[in-house]
């Protein structure tokens, strides 16, 4: 569960139950008043102070472990299986799935992500991997709707 807290009085306001399995990541988004959380079968994002669950996005079958979002919208999840799926934040699309690259001589079991975030440009993405490295991440600034497509339908139903 998610729970909200009045940090002057150290008591608890809200309480959010949605999730069937235990949470375990959260993102606030970095302008609006809303924030994501993520267990094991969906991501679901949420408006403050109210608790309103805004909307739920399916993600892979494995166990995400983290979540991060940017100024450009871009919701990002890291999971046990090392794939990092990059959604809209608005629609909940996943345009992009990644699989890094794992450090020679690492066993597919320690391809894990455990931790990402933004830098304060929103340009560049830091992730805290299992096979014991940092990665710095930035966009592919030759990238064009011709080269990266992302067949994205706003009125599909995701």
């Amino acid at each position: 569960m998610i729970r909200f807290w009045d940090i002057r009085t150290g008591s608890s306001t809200n309480v959010l139950t949605q999730h069937k399995k235990g949470v375990r990541g959260m993102a606030m988004h970095p302008r609006d008043y809303t924030f994501a959380s993520v267990d094991s079968d969906k991501i679901r994002v949420w408006k403050c102070p109210e608790g309103d669950q805004l909307r739920a996005v399916s993600h892979s079958d494995n166990i995400v472990n983290t979540l991060a979002v940017n100024d450009d919208n871009v919701l990002v999840s890291g999971s046990n299986d090392g794939m990092l799926n990059f959604y809209d934040w608005n629609s909940g699309h996943n345009f992009q799935s990644l699989a890094p690259p794992v450090q020679p001589g690492t066993l597919s079991s320690e391809a894990c992500i455990f931790d990402i975030k933004f830098d304060r440009s929103s340009m560049r993405m830091i992730t805290a991997e299992c096979d014991k490295t940092i990665k710095i991440w930035k966009e592919n600034e030759n990238a064009t709707p011709e080269t990266h497509p992302i067949n994205f339908n706003p009125n599909a139903v995701y």
